[in-house]
């Protein structure tokens, strides 16, 4: 397997969850219950979406919140140049988790300024120049990108494209906010350029008025932090249900509890997954009469783990900015996930050096990375629904109606991406290895601009 950049060690674990129909509670099962902070969840049941937007980003105890130091910063690019190898690079990456008490460094620091220069040239050849360009990036980190695309404008770009662009990064983390700044103002001429808004991108109040003008939004390593519902059905056959958290008054125990399918957000998302059923396999779809049968015999319990984070995000972007183009780079899948269920996340914890990873996302506590996989053929349907083209279908009785307009879409290998929009040259070693290139085997680029076509 090859490396990627937050570890995954295999923990094996078992459980099934007992259940009723209607609203159930999994309480009695110690199995899956799990001690957890009353800060996240009270008195009242919250949907897993909500418990999983504390666990992360709550202000006092989610994971991204108490302290930057869960990102990764290099105090210099690595000179993969002198390195012999695969070996040598392995050995230097090792040294660098020791000498740092991070959980991980993202792709675009480790190959800084290379990784953020080929995100850089892919905007510059395919932005209208003709307009002052603007940019937005979600979930910045430590301003390692966007002080790596604003170099490479500043001594690429025609000199009033960078005179005159913007730079605005949505950041939810306040300490990240800081450290932003700190890094883009180690070049003095980008701070008047450069601005960090403190708050949560998918909060449509926040972005104001629609910014009629093109611009680009980037999003790095975000969709897979984004929070997501999960949905479960005691069998093949029996209806789908919404999952709820919520705590054991007596031992303050958390476990989950089924309602009928009544969220809206949750209803879109399947309605975005279901529609034109017979496309794709991912679609959830009506059981046939044998394995109605078949179910009788055989019962199996499902859950599926809905992007649900994603697509408020996206029918925000596009509401606060219609005409925005598009770069979001992420996991298409990752390896040795524990928890159960399609699409579920990876939840990680690294104490003293050591990850270990947990068969239960009940397990988080504020100290756990939870992140999912991307399914990009459901990003692109999000994209298209949260554009207006795709939710025309849907809200149509004639299925082969296409009103709106459809984006142009490309899901790119990091790889690919990089070895036409990056300088690939730059991240290889002396006997030729390219991490770059062969590492990221996992990861993606998704690139959507905007058009007038119908078709």
């Amino acid at each position: 397997m090859a490396y990627t950049y937050r570890y995954s060690r295999p923990l094996v674990h078992s459980y099934r969850i007992l259940h009723k129909l209607h609203a159930v509670s999994s309480c009695g099962q110690n199995r899956f219950s799990a001690f957890f902070s009353t800060e996240f969840v009270g008195d009242t049941p919250v949907l897993v979406r909500d418990f999983i937007h504390s666990a992360l980003y709550h202000p006092d105890h989610g994971y991204f919140s108490q302290s930057p130091r869960s990102v990764g910063v290099l105090d210099r690019g690595i000179n993969f140049h002198k390195l012999q190898g695969r070996k040598a690079y392995m050995s230097h990456l090792e040294n660098i988790y020791k000498q740092n008490d991070v959980s991980w460094f993202t792709p675009v620091e480790l190959f800084k300024p290379w990784y953020a220069h080929g995100i850089a040239e892919a905007i510059l050849r395919t932005t209208n120049l003709s307009f002052p360009l603007k940019i937005y990036e979600i979930g910045g980190g430590s301003g390692t990108c966007a002080k790596g695309i604003m170099d490479y404008i500043m001594l690429n770009a025609p000199t009033r494209v960078y005179n005159n662009m913007s730079y605005t990064s949505v950041e939810i983390s306040s300490s990240l906010a800081k450290k932003q700044l700190e890094t883009v103002g180690e070049v003095s001429s980008h701070l008047s350029k450069f601005k960090v808004e403190c708050r949560d991108a998918a909060d449509r109040s926040g972005w104001g008025d629609a910014e009629q003008q093109p611009c680009w939004v980037i999003m790095l390593e975000v969709l897979d932090n984004l929070p997501h519902d999960l949905i479960y059905s005691e069998n093949q056959v029996s209806p789908w249900m919404e999952v709820w958290v919520e705590k054991q008054q007596d031992s303050g125990k958390l476990c989950e509890l089924y309602k009928a399918m009544q969220d809206p957000l949750i209803k879109r998302c399947l309605d975005v997954l279901n529609v034109d059923k017979d496309f794709k396999h991912q679609g959830i779809r009506e059981a046939s009469f044998p394995s109605k049968m078949w179910s009788k015999i055989f019962p199996k319990a499902k859950r599926s783990w809905l992007p649900t984070g994603c697509l408020k995000l996206l029918e925000t972007l596009h509401g606060a900015l219609p005409k925005m183009s598009m770069i979001a780079s992420d996991f298409s899948y990752l390896p040795d996930v524990k928890v159960p269920g399609e699409r579920a996340p990876l939840v990680s914890t690294k104490k003293d050096g050591s990850s270990s990873d947990h068969s239960s996302y009940l397990d988080a506590k504020g100290d756990a990375d939870i992140f999912f996989p991307t399914d990009f053929w459901l990003l692109e349907r999000i994209d298209h629904y949260s554009s207006g083209w795709l939710k025309s279908r849907i809200e149509s009785f004639d299925r082969s109606s296409k009103k709106g307009k459809k984006r142009r879409i490309i899901t790119l290998d990091t790889s690919v991406f990089m070895e036409e929009f990056g300088l690939p040259t730059k991240t290889k070693t002396k006997d030729g290895y390219n991490p770059l290139l062969e590492d990221f085997i996992n990861t993606k680029f998704y690139l959507s601009v905007p058009t007038h076509n119908t078709k």
